[in-house]
């Protein structure tokens, strides 16, 4: 399988060489050659299928050429070592669990599978400088990477984070881990860090010195596994019988997780349609009602994973629907929703139904409530647990939220962190400490 790049203007590349570099020369992201629709076979007998099994098959499609079967088996099953489950919520409305990994974030699953992959690939090339991953976060991101990684030998991790604008778990979750992690706190915003590891990446001095990849959802490696629960969830349903119409609201940032959804949907995944659940940053609301795309600098939100002011898989979506706003428009429907208006969901939600949703998962929740038609089935991915954002959810719904024992065990560290202007010049002087 070869991967070319959304920008169309350098080489295919190989899944090992599209990994490795994490953004095309163009600064285009690299997108699959093909997306084979999986016989209709496959969904007649999903409900049959254990989590696992389900994900051996997409993977397959993606990853066969490159991979033995025996060794992408041992990465999917390790990346899959914990459960992704549907939970009924109200009438017609059901939570995708994604919070059940050792970071408790749905970005566990394309983190632990880069980081797997990237190993596979790091011990049989012949290049055996270290690798050093740069990623930005606005959350989640940076503690499910530095959590993939912690340990992998030949890699060193870099994650960059806005100043004061994580919660102090997440924070903890890559700030207190040492070893081949370093954390990065940039004064400025998500937007400045991803600025920052693009601009790494298009400087031929640093590149020429230093093997660079990213962990962002720019990564193929990052974005594609999470496909892998879209497919589950439609399992799983199905298996209560309730498989019918189905729509899938994403809180979405920087759209890596929608866009693996519209892919499983171009896989064959029923799917009706899709719902793209924005926070203040309405960034693709604008896109879809004016047909015209205007990044601006993020705003600071309770849901800060979601605080990004330019998505940079926006550029995928793009190249799936080959640039037309009819074709998007008509897949994917939009929301977005200030802290009040968050914080009203979180406080309904658990006073009529008892389920705790996070900032981002409320987003989402509402979105799904508001534009549900009869005879649809409604999914929306809970994409953290509650306790990652435990002061503000304990502020807003009046209680006292049990924190998982793994996430306390993160807040017993000390916090190890480097700090960083938002001037690519510094950033790039600190990159070159490391040669």
């Amino acid at each position: 399988m070869k991967y070319y790049s959304t920008n169309h203007s350098v080489p295919e590349a190989s899944l090992s060489e599209a990994v490795v570099k994490g953004l095309a020369s163009d600064r285009g992201l690299f997108m699959p050659e093909r997306i084979e629709r999986l016989p209709a076979g496959f969904f007649d007998g999903i409900d049959r299928m254990s989590f696992h099994e389900i994900a051996m098959s997409v993977a397959r499609s993606f990853f066969a050429d490159d991979i033995e079967p025996e060794e992408l088996d041992v990465i999917v099953k390790d990346t899959l070592s914990f459960p992704v489950p549907v939970v009924r919520v109200e009438d017609d409305i059901y939570s995708l669990e994604l919070f059940h990994g050792p970071t408790l974030a749905f970005k566990d699953v394309g983190a632990r599978f880069m980081a797997r992959l990237s190993r596979y690939f790091i011990s049989r090339g012949s290049d055996h400088r270290t690798v050093h991953v740069l990623v930005a976060t606005s959350g989640d991101t940076g503690s499910a990477v530095a959590n993939g990684f912690l340990g992998v030998e030949g890699v060193c991790v870099h994650v960059l984070y806005p100043k004061g604008k994580v919660s102090p778990i997440q924070e903890c979750q890559f700030a207190t881990l040492g070893h081949n992690i370093t954390a990065l706190e940039v004064d400025g915003s998500f937007d400045d860090c991803q600025r920052l590891v693009k601009g790494a990446f298009m400087d031929s001095e640093l590149t020429g010195k230093l093997l660079l990849t990213s962990a962002n959802s720019i990564n193929v490696a990052r974005f594609l596994p999470q496909s892998f629960y879209y497919f589950n969830a439609y399992a799983r349903l199905k298996e209560q019988g309730r498989d019918e119409e189905m729509v899938v609201c994403v809180p979405s940032g920087n759209f890596g997780n929608l866009t693996a959804g519209l892919v499983a949907h171009r896989m064959g995944l029923p799917v009706k349609r899709f719902i793209a659940a924005n926070n203040a940053n309405d960034i693709f609301l604008g896109y879809l009602r004016s047909g015209v795309y205007a990044p601006r600098q993020s705003v600071a939100t309770i849901a800060n994973a979601m605080d990004v002011g330019d998505p940079s898989n926006f550029a995928r979506i793009l190249d799936l629907y080959g640039g037309s706003h009819s074709e998007i428009s008509g897949m994917i429907s939009g929301a977005a929703y200030d802290d009040s208006q968050i914080a009203d969901t979180m406080r309904d939600c658990y006073r009529r139904t008892g389920y705790v949703l996070d900032p981002h998962g409320a987003c989402a929740y509402k979105a799904l409530r508001e534009q549900l038609r009869p005879g649809e089935v409604g999914v929306f991915l809970e994409t953290a647990h509650p306790a990652k954002f435990r002061d503000t959810v304990n502020t807003i719904l009046d209680t006292e939220i049990a924190v998982p024992e793994r996430l306390s065990a993160f807040m017993k560290g000390v916090k190890q962190s480097v700090s960083m202007t938002n001037d690519q010049t510094d950033f790039k002087d600190y990159l070159l400490t490391l040669v």
